[in-house]
């Protein structure tokens, strides 16, 4: 028989795996084997043999005292023998100790063979999944790309990445957005599962805020060296987004970093959003500023913050003029709701106009207009 160490370093060669676990798994694959094909309720280990390089197989029997209830148990039973019958092979033997008995799955013919080849390609398969899998959620919220390779009846795109396939549902992507085979496409890992039945599934998408925050970084260097920082972002997919850059450095300013010289770095990033607007904002910790900036391009008059019983941020009422309250809100309310999810508070307009009444007396003239409103405005 071929060592087994050369075994195990030629399949992680082959399925790129460390030769370590892969000789844990043929390890396993021994024990399963023998206890289907010798005795379920034996106690075995697999062993390597340093002389020789190949894994022994060996059964280990605890001897117990002549009343031990264990015994008695048709399942463990066979993993024990009573003192008494041990001192008939040895009278050294003491409570506890652990006699052991070489077995050798070839003296099974046939059927040992075919057993052990089903445990170890069951056992590495097992190996190669858990690897796959440990490395694709590790990069959940990461950007990967791929090859489509088919699309289905719910329009469901299967896209090729790497070793494996992961699929992009409808709902995760752009408004538009039509894919055919051969095209390919770039998108976040969103989710990551495996289950007995399916395996891994890897679910992409093209409409989360990470993806927007991924192509970011893939366009503008001072983002991936980190000397500008994506706070926050919001999308509403396929229509507008906003994005809370932060700069690390005095002599860097994050808007224009981002933006580029003529527009040309977000640009590219609308342009792989098939068209989607792009507002950048300076973040800042003071709330009231950041409300007011992330409005934009309305002008505020005022924010006011208010904070509920844990002391967090939950609702900021903004006063402005009348004339500035279309911009607050935005076309079919998305300005207005992408302030709200990027800030993570509930947002109240209130119209604050000045005007002369019958005594000819200035007063101030306030309507309130909050973010549900506006979506029906």
């Amino acid at each position: 028989m071929e060592k087994i160490l050369d075994i195990a370093e030629a399949i992680g060669h082959e399925k790129g795996l460390q030769p370590e676990k892969v000789l844990e798994a043929l390890k396993t694959a021994f024990v399963q084997t023998a206890k289907r094909v010798i005795n379920p309720h034996y106690a075995f280990e697999a062993v390597v043999d340093e002389d020789t390089k190949n894994i022994k197989l060996i059964q280990t029997i605890t001897v117990v005292a002549d009343d031990d209830e264990r015994l008695q148990d048709e399942e463990t039973a066979p993993a024990y023998m009573a003192i008494s019958e041990a001192r008939e092979y040895d009278d050294q033997v003491e409570l506890g100790d652990q006699l052991q008995y070489e077995h050798d799955l070839e003296d099974y013919g046939r059927t040992g063979a075919s057993q052990l080849h089903r445990e170890i390609e069951y056992h590495i398969q097992r190996l190669v999944e858990d690897e796959v899998y440990n490395k694709y959620k590790s990069k959940v919220g990461t950007l990967v790309s791929g090859r489509v390779t088919r699309v289905d009846a719910q329009n469901a795109t299967y896209i090729e990445v790497d070793e494996i396939r992961a699929v992009l549902p409808m709902k995760s992507r752009i408004k538009g957005e039509v894919f055919e085979v051969g095209d390919h496409i770039k998108a976040v890992v969103r989710r990551v599962n495996m289950d007995k039945e399916h395996g891994i599934q890897i679910e992409l998408s093209r409409t989360s805020p990470k993806f927007l925050e991924a192509l970011l970084e893939l366009e503008v260097p001072e983002i991936a060296e980190g000397t500008v920082i994506i706070e926050k972002s919001a999308r509403i997919p396929g229509e507008r987004a906003k994005v809370a850059v932060l700069s690390t450095h005095p002599q860097v300013d994050a808007v224009g970093a981002t933006v580029g010289v003529k527009g040309v770095r977000i640009n590219a990033v609308s342009a792989e959003l098939i068209g989607e607007n792009i507002d950048c904002i300076e973040y800042t910790d003071i709330p009231e500023l950041f409300v007011s900036r992330v409005m934009s391009p309305a002008i505020i008059s005022h924010v006011e913050i208010i904070k509920n019983e844990e002391g967090e941020n939950e609702k900021a009422i903004i006063t402005l003029p009348s004339d500035q309250k279309s911009k607050a809100i935005g076309k079919s309310g998305i300005n207005i709701r992408l302030a709200s999810m990027l800030t993570g508070m509930q947002i109240e307009l209130i119209e604050n106009d000045a005007v002369t009444n019958e005594n000819g007396e200035v007063e101030e003239k306030k309507e309130s207009v909050d973010a549900l409103e506006a979506l029906f405005s």
